[in-house]
């Protein structure tokens, strides 16, 4: 084996022009021939979608491309280590196991997968894969030098190969229209809004024709608040020439920037359908302050920025649109086939399923076996009298697809989603929601229904991360936020919408429009990005007294409910608490190892170096959890055991913190610690004696000893 320059060259010359099939066609010879390997394909690892794709095996264009999840394959460590890995074929995904063994019609030994980095972003874009190589660790040293060198001038075209051309930025096209604006009227500074009629507020992406990702993701005013939400209330201009004189000039973002604002041009955005949003220019360069002239300009301008606006919105929703349906598709045919039988099957179920305490608070879902999940899905329907509403073959063929819409993520996955509707199921129960006409029965259905699916088609991976790696779900649902919400939402109207699965179907027009209503804003309550918006609203609400009739109330009431469900495990026995947050950190540290692989530095507690798992819990239950379950436990006292329950854990994480350094300091790290079974019996040991401890001598438990 050896390079060989010229046939590089001339292989060179050859891939010039040629679609990505046939580039991939020709590399596979290549490396085939040079390899001395039975077979050669290509993986390319995206990303954004955390994927890893095969569109030719050998000389064979697959009629369909192959599509793995990159942290559930086998070929994992490749990527994120960088660094060529050998393995038996037979360890690889059936699905393309049974393509190797068609294609070579003979039974393949060895494999050997050499990662291909990004030339700039420093990441695994590539696996070049050798089947039935030359075995060894000399022939591998020299398989992967080859292949390596080949790739070092081709990647890039391989890349570009892919990348399809794509409509400019949204918040460019602002940024553009922001400049020609200020330029227009020599104003300092400017800030444009758009009008959200879904919260009813103005949102501001651009400010001073810089786009707000680079300092803070937006800012939202509501419509009839400050100057920009007076005129999108009026759809009047209005011109300031002395803003800190002025009654609507709100001064404290002066003062956090200690930016002086003298005047200001504040003018509507209009469509042929209304105002659309609200530019702002301050402060008049040159100028004492804004004239008639800049009026006139803002005026003109208004109308060519409402068009352009419309224009590109319009476009993108077009592109959604193709984006999702496409998206849908693909999940539906791959990952939601249901066959009749299976649903004959739970329907035909005989066992009773009478689990002791199945209705109580300290009850575990996660202790229900797997396989009786979907039978205790429709328990719970039953019990609260759903059935009345909903066609038992509809009901089961629903669960089924439902749990065929989560994917095998470490914690977001179909346990999870059955523990939150459990939780849900016990509120109902328990707090006699119905009885007491906190929910209609209706809107007790769709609290179930949204809490079983609002992580449906959870990759594993948060809002934060779909972000910034601009994953096809990033540009589906960006631009309105909560981007995996969305996407949950989205695959819940998708089995909705699937022939004998809609539960609702039953329900007159106006239910049908409510129940849909509802379930779009208790799925989008589970981002915690908005229950951190909605507390402090919360807090009020239980504070002056809460009113059955006001529907502003009762929403904020649905939100907190679908936040505690969501976060129900920590109110249950320290060792299921404990249980989870190995998932929960299993799937922090693999996003962040994808993180690392990208070249991006994780936030703390997704670095599996340096998180410190006892704080990090402790964290969360004291500052997020224990607040939103007390504010449960003061509208309904029965739930007060609930918060006991937390500030119980939070004391044995307290006692973990020890044991944990203790552990670090003999070697082991992180989540390993937590798998140790001797782990968890030590911090029960501990907490057990200094709670007799605490018994005997009351003084140290009041900290009067101090």
């Amino acid at each position: 084996m050896g390079t060989n320059p010229t046939r590089i060259l001339a292989l060179i010359e050859q891939l010039c022009d040629l679609p990505y099939t046939e580039v991939q066609r020709r590399l596979n010879k290549y490396v085939q021939d040079v390899t001395n390997s039975r077979l050669v394909f290509l993986i390319s690892v995206q990303v954004e979608t955390e994927e890893m794709v095969v569109h030719v095996i050998g000389d064979e264009i697959l009629d369909r491309e192959l599509r793995f999840l990159i942290p559930n394959s086998v070929l994992y460590e490749a990527v994120i280590n960088k660094t060529s890995l050998a393995l038996n074929v037979a360890q690889l995904d059936g699905e393309l196991l049974r393509h190797i063994s068609r294609i070579t019609d003979a039974t393949s030994q060895s494999f050997l997968t050499i990662p291909i980095q990004h030339p700039f972003k420093h990441y695994t874009a590539l696996l070049v894969c050798l089947v039935d190589y030359v075995d060894g660790d000399e022939a591998r040293h020299a398989c992967t030098e080859l292949v390596q060198e080949c790739f070092r001038y081709r990647i890039m075209q391989l890349l570009c190969t892919v990348q399809l051309p794509m409509e400019r930025d949204f918040s460019d096209l602002l940024r553009e229209i922001m400049a020609e604006v200020r330029n227009l009227t020599n104003a300092e500074r400017c800030s444009l809004f758009l009008l959200d009629p879904d919260q009813q507020d103005l949102v501001a992406k651009v400010f001073d024709g810089i786009s707000t990702g680079e300092a803070i993701s937006e800012m939202r005013i509501p419509i009839g608040q400050g100057i920009a939400g007076h005129v999108a209330t009026t759809g009047k201009l209005l011109n300031i020439r002395d803003a800190y004189n002025h009654p609507l000039f709100y001064r404290g973002i002066d003062e956090a920037t200690g930016f002086r604002t003298r005047n200001i041009l504040c003018f509507p955005i209009r469509d042929e359908k209304g105002i659309v949003g609200v530019a702002q220019l301050c402060n008049k360069i040159n100028g004492l302050y804004f004239d008639a002239f800049d009026e006139q300009i803002a005026t003109a301008f208004s109308i060519y920025c409402g068009i352009s606006i419309m224009h590109s919105i319009v476009y993108k929703k077009m592109q959604d649109a193709q984006a999702r349906n496409k998206l849908s598709n693909e999940i539906m045919m791959y990952h939601m086939k249901v066959e009749e039988s299976a649903v004959q099957a739970l329907l035909n179920c005989g066992d009773d399923h009478n689990i002791k305490d199945f209705n109580k608070f300290h009850f575990s879902p996660r202790n229900v076996p797997y396989k009786h999940i979907p039978c205790y899905t429709i328990k719970m329907f039953t019990d609260l009298n759903f059935l009345n509403q909903i066609k038992m073959p509809t009901l089961t063929r629903f669960i089924l697809y439902v749990k065929k819409g989560y994917r095998d993520a470490p914690y977001h996955n179909w346990t999870h989603a059955f523990s939150v509707a459990h939780f849900a199921y016990l509120l109902i129960k328990n707090l006699q929601l119905i009885e007491e006409n906190y929910m209609t029965p209706l809107q007790a259905l769709v609290f179930l229904v949204s809490c079983l699916c609002h992580d449906i088609d959870h990759r594993g991976t948060n809002n934060s991360f779909q972000t910034e790696c601009g994953t096809v779900l990033a540009s589906l649902y960006s631009s309105e936020g909560s981007v995996m919400e969305r996407h949950h939402l989205a695959q819940t109207m998708c089995i909705l919408n699937t022939e004998g699965c809609n539960i609702f179907e039953s329900l007159d027009s106006n239910e049908y429009s409510e129940a849909l209503d509802l379930l779009r804003s208790n799925i989008l309550a589970t981002d915690l990005a908005s229950h951190f918006r909605s507390i402090r609203n919360q807090e009020e609400m239980i504070r002056g007294g809460y009113n059955k009739n006001d529907s502003k109330q009762q929403k904020l009431l649905f939100e907190m409910l679908m936040t505690c469900c969501d976060l129900s495990d920590q109110t249950k026995d320290w060792k299921i608490s404990k249980k989870t947050a190995e998932q929960i950190f299993d799937e922090f540290f693999s996003q962040g190892d994808l993180e690392k692989s990208m070249g991006n530095a994780p936030v703390e507690m997704m670095d599996r170096e340096r998180a410190s798992i006892p704080d990090l819990q402790i964290q969360f239950i004291t500052n997020l959890v224990i607040p939103v379950f007390t504010n449960l436990s003061l509208l309904f006292p029965s739930a007060l055991p609930l918060v006991r329950t937390l500030q119980h854990n939070c004391s044995l994480w307290e006692v973990a913190k020890t044991v944990f350094q203790k552990y670090s300091t003999n070697g082991t790290k992180g989540i390993d610690i937590l798998l140790d079974p001797n782990f968890e019996v030590e911090v029960l040991k501990i907490f057990a004696q200094r709670g007799q401890c605490s018994a005997e001598n009351p003084s140290e438990a009041t900290g009067s000893g101090q």
